[in-house]
């Protein structure tokens, strides 16, 4: 348990950032679409598009990305289907959304460092690729299904531009084409943004409640799958591999629990607001399970890695 100071320690700047982003929200009426529009069609793009081409590719490791998108999008459908038989408005849409992924990019990279060092940075950023393409494909047609047709929803995933990004790294990264010093420059510049207008949104979010109200019921599913159902298909995972397929090391076991342990996902209030649902209610689940996953990811370390 000696982890949670330090631990404590690199996450506090995040928290500090929701704390920002609610002041901005609610004492200079910062217009959180606007930032959430930002994040999906231009920010997310080149963070997606650096992301694979600067890593070495591999078949363990290209199956990283693999794994995590197939999860995300199995966890998200059953919950999409479960969870319709208890909420008929878009609460589903947005369950079945943040159910599917995590907070890898600004929470996991962060603790991923702090517990094994700037090493693993690359088998973060697979994992988080997976992660990422889910939510700009598959999570991006359940949440857009809240409040479009089937057509209308189609329509929508076909202009994101993330998976158009995604497509064109991968293109550059096997033909080995070199973009030169400027490009990595320009799309380094854009982390930062990633991390701080991504927190600073859920503060947004936060800003615009009327009156505290905590939905028991929403946050209870919520944290049964991000906590529950994702580390232990993950451990199933991991020991099917290491008794039967030998595909990945300790290192890829490691990153793939710890992946599987982050928050929900600050990018579940960016969608939220992007299709007018209930972003408060998303903002307050996305911050307790920060809060939660502070104490909850040293005890699970420290036990099982």
């Amino acid at each position: 348990m000696s982890l949670l100071p330090d631990l404590i320690i690199k996450i506090i700047p995040l928290i500090l950032l929701i704390v920002l982003g609610y002041s901005a929200g609610k004492f200079f009426k910062v217009e959180k679409r606007t930032i959430s529009s930002l994040l999906i069609y231009i920010i997310t793009p080149v963070i997606i598009l650096n992301g694979i081409i600067n890593t070495e590719l591999s078949l363990a490791k290209l199956s990283l990305p693999l794994l995590f998108f197939t999860l995300a999008t199995i966890i998200s459908i059953a919950t999409y289907h479960i969870a319709g038989k208890i909420w008929k408005d878009s609460t589903r849409n947005i369950l079945a959304y943040t159910s599917g992924t995590g907070n890898a990019g600004y929470f996991g990279l962060l603790v991923a460092i702090a517990l094994f060092g700037e090493d693993i940075v690359g088998l973060v950023v697979l994992s988080l690729l997976g992660l990422v393409l889910y939510g700009n494909t598959v999570g991006y047609y359940l949440i857009a299904r809240g409040n479009f047709t089937v057509k209308k929803s189609l329509k929508k995933l076909i202009t994101l531009p993330a998976v158009y990004a995604f497509i064109i790294g991968l293109v550059i990264n096997l033909f080995d084409i070199n973009l030169g010093e400027g490009f990595v420059v320009f799309s380094n510049n854009f982390s930062g943004a990633y991390t701080v207008l991504g927190m600073m949104l859920v503060g947004l979010g936060i800003s615009d409640i009327k009156s505290l109200k905590i939905d028991l019921k929403f946050i209870s599913f919520a944290f049964v799958v991000k906590f529950i159902v994702w580390p232990l298909l993950i451990t199933a995972v991991i020991l099917i591999d290491k008794n039967y397929i030998g595909l990945w090391s300790n290192n890829e076991y490691n990153i793939m629990l710890l992946m599987s342990l982050v928050p929900l996902a600050a990018n579940t209030v960016t969608y939220a607001t992007e299709f007018k649902m209930d972003s408060g209610k998303a903002a307050i689940a996305v911050v307790l399970s920060t809060l939660w996953g502070i104490f909850y990811i040293p005890i699970i370390v420290s036990l099982f890695l």
